[in-house]
């Protein structure tokens, strides 16, 4: 008999880069949309979606890459 998988949540959120780096990556896109004005610097945006991302697991157990993880993400998305 063959097992069917549970359902995945596609909300849950791992202590990972790559869990990091998909929510990451939803945020950018997210603000962008939310607020596209050029006034906002890279570096100021950046900032703010660190700082929300904040409670996500890799963030409290690897402070110390997760800004060369969301470098890595930025360079993927094109800046």
């Amino acid at each position: 008999m063959m097992r069917t998988p549970p359902e995945w949540d596609s909300n849950q959120l791992f202590n990972n880069a790559d869990s990091f780096g998909m929510s990451f990556d939803q945020a950018w896109q997210a603000s962008l949309a939310a607020d596209p004005s050029p006034d906002l610097s890279e570096a100021e945006r950046l900032a703010a979606i660190l700082d929300a991302l904040s409670d996500h697991p890799f963030s409290i157990n690897q402070p110390d890459l997760v800004a060369q993880v969301a470098a890595f993400r930025l360079r993927l998305l094109g800046g």
